[in-house]
């Protein structure tokens, strides 16, 4: 009995020990590795940001963000198990969901986490350019986007729309590579899907004069009549990027996407910690002023994580029976 009590004594004073000598068994922590965009985009510094939070904030996230080509690039890391979150415009989870479009099959391992705010499509030429609609491209260079990424396949929709896709000569340029490239005269135009303001035109426009050039709502309305429902009408005010008038143009949405073989808890925290730090990452950028709990699940086009349903639920928010 004495044996029993002595060893019962010298196990507490062992935990009593590890405690005060900060030695206490570490909670194991689950790897997310986020994948973004370019570095001239706004994906990058929201995911840097986000990722920043989740370590700050959750005790089970070991959150990492790099670089990446973005939309498409960004599916297939996770459906290759090479990350475990994303930033990826809404249509091109639809195609991955689908298996239409650039996929083959669908891609099982996505799921959603939250729509956040509307990705812009953008057509931006220098101010002097005789450039005024989308017809007048026909013919001219174009820097289209990364291979791979949501902003090259989102200008081949609209370019179709417009007639002027099989005309154009193509230049397969990131977002910051094709404004360098308007900005010493190597292309006519620079087609960019993304958040308003976007950095990369941002920083041209600081010493190259620029305008946008308007998507007409005809073309919204072939895209809508082609399938692509998820095109909304858009106006980029006037001062964005020094522009002295509003531009009509369309856009689609930017969401968060996280593989499905993430535990519930993990994604549980990941929405608990990008609407309850709000605040936080719109230092980050000015459009994740356009992120709230209220209009997580507009535009979704994704089966939600389970992790995220009951985030929502708790919240009082109700998930609709198509998205669980």
């Amino acid at each position: 009995m004495k044996h029993k009590i002595v060893m019962v004594m010298l196990s507490m004073a062992l935990i009593v020990s590890l405690v005060l000598t900060g030695c206490a068994p570490k909670v194991e922590k689950t790897e997310v590795m986020l994948y973004t965009g370019g570095t001239a985009g706004t994906y990058f510094p929201l995911g840097s940001k986000y990722a920043e939070m989740l370590n700050k904030y959750s005790d089970i996230i070991d959150a990492s963000a790099v670089t990446s080509g973005a939309s498409v690039t960004n599916v297939k890391g996770i459906e290759k198990g090479e990350s475990q979150a994303g930033l990826i415009q809404n249509d091109v989870s639809y195609y991955a969901r689908k298996g239409i479009v650039m996929f083959d099959t669908p891609v099982l391992q996505l799921q959603g986490l939250a729509t956040l705010y509307p990705e812009t499509c953008q057509a931006i030429v220098r101010a002097e350019s005789d450039i005024y609609t989308l017809a007048d491209l026909e013919g001219k260079s174009v820097a289209v986007g990364a291979p791979g990424s949501g902003c090259a396949v989102g200008c081949e929709q609209v370019l179709e729309a417009a007639g002027v896709w099989d005309t154009i000569k193509r230049y397969d340029l990131a977002i910051g590579e094709g404004c360098s490239a308007l900005k010493l005269g190597q292309v006519d135009a620079t087609f960019v899907v993304g958040a308003t303001p976007t950095a990369g035109i941002e920083e041209l426009a600081v010493t190259t004069p620029v305008r946008l050039v308007s998507v007409s709502e005809e073309i919204v309305d072939k895209l809508h009549a082609e399938g692509y429902s998820f095109y909304v009408r858009q106006v980029i005010p006037k001062g964005t990027y020094k522009m002295t008038e509003d531009v009509v143009t369309c856009a689609v949405m930017a969401m968060l996407c996280v593989h499905r073989g993430l535990p519930d808890d993990v994604v549980y925290d990941m929405t608990k910690v990008l609407f309850e730090h709000l605040d936080e990452l719109r230092t980050a950028h000015v459009r994740a002023a356009d992120i709230t709990l209220g209009t997580a699940l507009d535009g979704m086009s994704l089966i939600l994580h389970p992790g995220a349903v009951k985030y929502y639920e708790e919240k009082g928010i109700k998930v609709p029976a198509e998205l669980k």
